[in-house]
């Protein structure tokens, strides 16, 4: 039988991981639940992994890259786009990759909490992580017509509000038809809110000049 290679055993205790994270939490997820996940034996869990708190550094860097990638492969495909177009299709895709894996969404969850209380600013990694990509192609998506850095800042937050508030209720109820339904209307909420926005950032120019030729 040929021997498996390290580094495809890691992905799969990887995936394994977050199959327990999700049913039994951070302190739920033991070495012997992630091995039997994994269909391995816990002596492969430690052959691989000096601890089991190094599995869920491992785990942690996955979920944050995999938020990297769905932005960036947005913005690779729809360049050149607008700011508007581009912040629709981004927050879409996010929550497309919650609502492709509900254990993924409640594993993503209970991570940043395990971060944050084991690590302090780790714990934020994945969100810095991830809004600094969004904030990159949000800034390049508006290069033919730039805006302050400001709005790119505030249509960031308000992307992730949308995206964590319709993890929770996606965690919460597991409805798929409810989310689709849902994911329209907070696009729809984006949508408006960049529009008025760009129309309140193009008026104070013309506001400032009126001043002051008052």
């Amino acid at each position: 039988m040929a021997r498996i290679p390290v580094a495809q055993r890691r992905r799969e205790l990887i995936d394994a991981a977050v199959e327990v994270i999700a049913t039994h939490g951070i302190d739920g997820a033991t070495t012997r639940r992630v091995a039997d996940q994994a269909d391995a034996n816990v002596a492969m869990v430690h052959y691989c992994y000096d601890s089991k708190e190094d599995l869920f550094a491992d785990v942690f860097e996955f979920v944050s890259r995999k938020y990297r990638e769905v932005i960036e492969v947005v913005e690779v495909s729809d360049s050149p786009t607008t700011l508007p177009k581009a912040a629709e299709k981004i927050l879409r895709s996010v929550m497309e990759c919650y609502l492709g894996s509900r254990n993924f969404t409640a594993a993503t969850f209970e991570l940043i909490n395990w971060a944050r209380r084991q690590h302090g600013d780790r714990g934020v990694a994945v969100y810095d992580q991830a809004l600094d990509a969004l904030r990159k192609a949000l800034h390049e998506a508006s290069a033919t017509d730039p805006v302050p850095a400001e709005l790119i800042d505030e249509v960031a937050y308000v992307m992730a509000s949308l995206a964590d508030g319709f993890g929770v209720n996606w965690l919460t109820y597991g409805d798929a038809s409810v989310a689709r339904a849902q994911m329209d209307i907070n696009c729809s909420v984006l949508e408006a809110w960049i529009a008025g926005r760009l129309s309140a950032v193009t008026a104070e120019p013309a506001r400032r000049k009126r001043a002051v030729k008052a």
